[in-house]
Parts: C-alpha cells; sequence; structure tokens
C-alpha cells in the first residue's frame, strides 16, 4: 500500500470503527464526519484514488437502504394494528410451564425474523415476555436474552431478515450487475445454523443465564391509576376467565373488582368474564397505557370515539387538577366532563390509593391525577382555562386500530411472498406494502414518516461512501491481500477469516456498518485468490459477510435488539459473553461447513 490516499481511507475506516466502539458521539454523525472528512480531501486535491462527492453520496441511492425505509412503514401498520400480537397472541397465551413459553416464543420470532427487520418484532414481544415471565412465575432474564438471539437467529435466513442482508445485497449487486443473489441465498447456513441455535437456547438458557432482577419496571410508578375497562361484548375475552385472559399477569396492574350491573364481583382468577362487563383496574400510567393496547377491552360509554376525532389523532395526556378547578366536588358524569374539556378521563389516580367505584362516579378533587384522551389541542386550551398544571404528553401511547390487525398481516405477507416468487423487485413490494398500509389507515403518512429511523440509513449511506473509498484508493486489496497471505492461499481458510474479522467488527460498531466495510475486503480477498484459483466465486464471501455481521451475540451494544433488553432484563455484559459465546461458536461451525457446500468456490 504505498500510495497516502489508501492511508487515508483505511484511517477513516479505522478511525469509525474505534470512535463507535468507544460511543464517542451519535453513530450517524460519526459515519457523516468520516465520509465528509474523505470527500474533503478528494476535492482538495482532486485525486482520483478518493470518491468524490458525487460518488460518496451515491450510496444513499442504495436499493437495500431504500428498502429499509419502506420497511419501517410496514412494521409501523403491524405495530400500530396491533398485528403481531394478533398473529402470535392465541399461540404464547397458552404457555402452562416455562419449556413452554421457550417453544412458543422462540420458534415464531425466530420464524417471523426472516420475513421481518426483527428490531420491531422483539420491541412487540417484549410485553409478551414480560407477561408470560409473571404469570409463570420465573425471571424476565430467563427469556429476554434468548428472544433477542432468536430474532437475530432468523433474521440470516433471508435478504430481508435484517437491514444488513438487504444493504450487502444491494452494494454487491450495484457493484456486478450481473450477479444475483436470491431472496433465500443466506438460508442454506441461516437455517441450519438456526435450528442448532435454537436448540442450544432452550436447553442452555436457563443453565447459563443466572436470575437477574429489571432495573426498571411498571410497578416502580408511584403513581397508581385507577383506571375503568368494559369487556366487548363481541370480543374474544367473553366466556374466558379472568386468568386466561391474562389479566392476571399484566405487569404493574391488577383487576381490584367487576361490576356486572348492579352487582359488585370480586376478581377470582376463575370468574369468567361476559359482554359489558366493567373491569375495575388498578395500576402504574405504563401499564394503563397498555391496556388500550389489549383486544377485547372497552373505554367505557367509547367516551373516546364520543370525542368525534379520529383514533390516530387522539393523544393521552396527563393533567392535574388544579385548586380553580370549574369540577371540583362533582363526579365525571355529573359534570360532563367531556363535553366540558372535549377530553375523556381514561383513569383517575390520587395519590397511592384505590378510587371505589366506576370512573364516571369519581368525585373530582384539587390534586387528582387524571389521565385523559383529547386532541393535541388540548394541551394549549388547559392552560388557558387554568383548571389543570403539570399538563404533559405521555409519550408511551401508541393507539392501536385493532379492526385492521388482519389487514395488516395480510399486506405484510404479501409483500414477502412476492418478492420471495420474484413477481417483483425486494424495493418495488416494500414500498407497494408501505403505501397500502397508509391507503387502508393501518397507519398514516405521519406515523409512516416518523417510524423511520433516519440515524440508521444515514449510518448505512455514509458507511458504504467509506467503503467505495477503501475499495478506490486500493486500502481493501491490502487487507484482502493480508488475510489471503494468512490463509496460505486457502479460500476455505481465508472464508473464515473474513467471517471472523466481521464477526468481532460487528461487536465492536453497528452490524450493517461492519457489513459494509466487510464486503470489501471479503470481495477484494475473492479477487486476490483468482490468481492462484482461476474463476473462484465471490458469492460464499458475500454470504459469510452477511451472516458474520448479524451474529452479534457476545455484548449489548453490537445489535439493537441486544442492548433493547440489556436494562429491561438486568442483565450484566458478562451474561452476553457466557451465553452468547457458545453461540457465536455454533453459527460459525456451521456456516463454513453450510456455504461452501452450497456455493463451492
Amino acid at each position: 500500500m504505498n500510495n497516502w490516499e489508501a492511508w487515508l481511507s483505511l484511517s477513516a475506516a479505522i478511525g469509525l470503527l474505534v470512535s463507535l466502539a468507544f460511543r464517542v458521539g451519535p453513530t450517524d454523525l460519526l459515519a457523516i464526519a468520516f465520509l465528509s472528512l474523505l470527500v474533503l480531501v478528494q476535492d482538495a486535491t482532486g485525486t482520483d484514488q478518493l470518491p468524490d462527492v458525487n460518488e460518496a453520496v451515491a450510496g444513499f441511492g442504495n436499493t437495500g437502504l431504500l428498502t429499509i425505509g419502506f420497511l419501517f412503514a410496514v412494521v409501523a401498520g403491524l405495530e400500530l394494528t396491533g398485528g403481531t400480537k394478533l398473529a402470535t397472541g392465541w399461540f404464547l397465551d397458552r404457555a402452562k410451564t416455562f419449556r413452554q413459553a421457550q417453544l412458543r416464543i422462540l420458534l415464531p420470532v425466530a420464524s417471523v425474523s426472516g420475513f421481518l427487520n426483527n428490531t420491531p418484532v422483539v420491541v412487540a414481544l417484549i410485553p409478551v415476555v414480560d407477561d408470560l415471565c409473571k404469570r409463570l412465575q420465573v425471571s424476565v432474564s430467563r427469556l429476554l436474552l434468548p428472544l433477542s438471539y432468536a430474532a437475530i437467529l432468523g433474521g440470516m435466513c433471508t435478504v430481508i431478515g435484517t437491514s444488513t442482508n438487504l444493504v450487502v445485497r444491494g452494494e454487491y449487486l450495484a457493484k456486478n450487475p450481473g450477479a444475483t443473489i436470491g431472496f433465500f441465498d443466506p438460508a442454506v447456513a441461516g437455517i441450519p445454523a438456526t435450528l442448532v441455535g435454537l436448540i442450544y437456547l432452550l436447553v442452555f438458557s436457563k443453565r447459563r443465564l443466572p436470575e437477574r432482577r429489571a432495573a426498571v419496571s411498571a410497578s416502580d410508578d408511584p403513581k397508581k391509576y385507577t383506571v375503568e375497562m368494559l369487556v366487548d361484548p363481541t370480543g374474544p375475552l367473553v366466556g374466558k376467565t379472568i386468568e386466561d385472559a391474562g389479566l392476571r399477569s399484566l405487569a404493574g396492574l391488577y383487576v381490584a373488582e367487576i361490576q356486572r350491573g348492579d352487582r359488585v364481583i370480586p376478581a377470582k382468577p376463575n370468574e369468567q368474564l361476559q359482554g359489558d362487563d366493567a373491569l375495575i383496574l388498578v395500576g402504574a400510567l405504563d401499564s394503563v397505557v397498555d391496556l388500550r393496547k389489549v383486544r377485547g377491552l372497552l373505554t367505557p360509554d367509547d367516551q373516546g370515539r364520543k370525542l368525534e376525532l379520529p383514533a390516530w389523532q387522539r393523544t393521552l395526556v396527563e393533567a392535574v387538577v388544579s385548586p380553580r378547578c370549574s369540577l371540583l366536588g362533582r363526579s365525571i358524569r355529573e359534570g360532563r366532563f367531556r363535553s366540558t374539556y372535549n377530553a375523556a378521563v381514561v383513569a383517575v389516580a390520587r395519590g397511592d390509593r384505590r378510587l371505589e367505584g366506576k370512573i364516571g362516579d369519581v368525585r373530582i378533587e384539587s390534586g387528582d391525577v387524571l389521565l385523559l384522551e383529547a386532541s393535541p389541542s388540548f394541551m394549549v386550551r388547559a392552560r388557558e382555562l387554568r383548571d389543570f398544571y403539570l399538563v404533559s404528553q405521555v409519550n408511551s401511547d401508541r393507539v392501536r386500530r385493532h379492526d385492521r390487525g388482519w389487514l395488516a398481516i395480510a399486506i405484510m405477507m404479501g409483500m414477502v411472498v412476492v418478492a420471495a416468487l420474484n413477481w417483483m423487485s425486494i424495493l418495488t413490494a416494500a414500498m407497494a406494502a408501505a403505501m397500502a398500509m397508509i391507503l387502508f389507515r393501518c397507519c398514516t403518512t405521519t406515523e409512516a414518516r416518523r417510524s423511520v429511523d433516519w440515524s440508521i440509513l444515514l449510518v448505512i449511506g455514509a458507511t458504504i461512501g467509506i467503503g467505495e473509498a477503501m475499495e478506490t484508493s486500493g486500502a481493501a486489496r491490502f487487507l484482502a491481500d493480508g488475510l489471503v497471505s494468512a490463509a496460505g492461499d486457502s479460500p476455505l481458510m481465508t472464508l473464515a477469516l473474513v467471517y471472523l474479522v466481521t464477526m468481532l467488527c460487528t461487536e465492536l460498531i453497528t452490524n450493517t456498518a461492519a457489513g459494509l466495510l466487510m464486503l470489501k475486503v471479503g470481495l477484494s480477498a475473492a479477487t486476490a485468490l483468482q490468481v492462484a484459483h482461476p474463476g473462484l466465486s465471490e458469492k460464499p464471501f458475500v454470504i459469510a459477510v452477511m451472516i458474520a455481521a448479524s451474529a452479534s451475540f457476545l455484548t449489548p451494544f453490537g445489535y439493537q435488539t441486544n442492548l433493547m433488553v440489556y436494562t429491561l432484563g438486568g442483565y450484566r455484559v458478562s451474561d452476553y459473553l457466557r451465553f452468547g459465546l457458545p453461540l457465536s461458536i455454533i453459527v460459525f461451525g456451521v456456516s463454513m461447513v453450510m456455504i461452501p457446500l452450497a456455493f463451492p468456490f
């Protein structure tokens, strides 16, 4: 490597690796900063050994990057309709033992993650896992990390299972127009690795994962809201007992009593629910908000719909009643709260006391905290009236459109089928699915726009530009020659080294950035090997980079889902190393056997 451009490109790549590993700043800002450095130097010197500004930003038009952007909207539609819970809830709710819970969670998660980005899959199922663990009286730490690992394993099996696979495929095809990477090509290693990995998770999660207490939980909220919910007479909860309906295992929430007509019925676990039963529940704010996501429960008297505002335009607001409130001493029903403020009372908190009776019968007192469903303009009006103070929006509110749940699932499945059968390109299928989610009101354009994680897209686009600089300057070829030399010109040994280096990088930085940087090295290694092995295929190296970049099991920081469960499960960094190292070895071993068999050198 005898030119300064190569050393600069390599320094930029190493600088990005180190700065991301030590978390010295936001990932998107760091990626853009190092790309900008290369562009500025190229513009100042005019060298053709570095990409010019047009070549450097070409990665932002990568088809994989665009596909990921549209998939965010598809996932938003599934989340906001409760589609994920609808598709899996009937299966998960029947788990009676820890072993059954493992099977009913890990197997579906691994399957679904092959067709959906695994991050939202984990997000959707974390509350389900939490409920299951409370019902089975086991530590949530025994299931949350296996949940993350199962999602990662399943994502390896298709080109849309992870953002890494999509972007690596898109970048490879952009540079090699005649090449092909099929929808299920990663599955040759992904499926066997997933099967063996799931066996490991099922057998060893209870042995190698200690019981940890979550650092935070919904029950830590000092306010205890009293909330009233009605059992939908046409919903799925009618005829079920409180326990079978999953209402006994709600995190930070319990059923205090049931009001059936003029009777008050104790909330016993075996009490069967009937249509129009009024359930009086007590719990923390986050748990009360989550009640709105339960299929078969309605707000009392359907007050929310009487606001004459679409569900996706309503928001949840916490408001503390001031001494100047005009309704002091009157019940919520007598004071015609909804008509007066154009807001519906969802729940009431008065210190840590449990309020008796239905929400409409609660008499308002100064200092009461009301959880309201209202339009966004309520925040402004309430401050002008001065009937409330400390008015704040509840950020955790996610209104579910349950009536469109099956429609969202059908749209997602249609996208998968047309992409898998090559009736449309993956980008076109994702674009059509995103448009369908908006047109059929599974999500709004605003929600779809907000669902896009722009920082991820910026990191991907910038990393493609840095990878281009490594290839143009010869830095990637220099690293590849080193790997080939260390492997003694053996294709299998070189493949193994490319895999291991990629796996190490993905533990230190984001998996997509690691995949893009190592793709250039892997392809250069294949080119170097073609001198001694004419006609050697590049495809095994592309697949190896895809699998290795996703195989992040050793730290909580290499993959989003690992970091997501880190605090919720009360884990320590050592838990990841102890539990994830054997899994990393398993996936590596399976990949080194299956990739050369399916895609001979």
